[in-house]
């Protein structure tokens, strides 16, 4: 019988993701966000808030988005760091549109630590390490136009700066 029960909870089992592209999210305006969409471009993915001291990174990360058509900017809004995040996607969509003029994709609020949180940060940590999780907001992961992590940035490495512009330049 035991036997039975481990094949049945290893086909209940998730599967491991690849990279970066087997992820989905809900987005922040309705409808999912689709890491695979993206395929081709390298990717900047931070968790954002509206209540930080890293939230004016926002305008560093907008202007990183138009900057160039290969690389695509991602928001992960979150909670989970000093309840600095608005309650609803609604208010943080008006929030990042009226103070920033945010265009990149957004998800909704995703939690990023404990047993609730969104399985994009367990496969970065198992790329990348402890150092790839996040330990306050802004956080940061470039992701190779193939979807492997090529860096994971503590929230002090700004958008414009050389630590960021290197890791996009490696990515690529």
């Amino acid at each position: 019988m035991k036997p039975l029960v481990l094949i049945l909870a290893l086909a209940a089992a998730p599967a491991a993701a690849d990279g970066a592209h087997d992820f989905t999210f809900d987005a922040l305006e309705g409808g999912t966000l689709d890491l695979s969409d993206f395929a081709g471009q390298t990717l900047v993915v931070a968790n954002t808030a509206s209540f930080c001291a890293f939230t004016p990174q926002y305008e560093a990360l907008q202007a990183l988005h138009e900057s160039d058509p290969n690389v695509t900017v991602i928001g992960l809004p979150t909670d989970d760091f000093g309840g600095q995040e608005y309650d609803s996607a609604d208010e943080v969509a008006e929030f990042c549109d009226v103070n920033f003029g945010i265009t990149f994709p957004m998800s909704d609020i995703v939690t990023t630590r404990g047993p609730q949180a969104h399985p994009f940060f367990a496969w970065a940590r198992a790329e990348g390490g402890a150092r790839a999780l996040p330990r306050w907001n802004f956080h940061k992961w470039v992701i190779t136009p193939e979807g492997d992590l090529a860096a994971a940035l503590p929230s002090s490495a700004v958008p414009d700066g050389p630590q960021m512009q290197a890791a996009i330049a490696a990515a690529r």
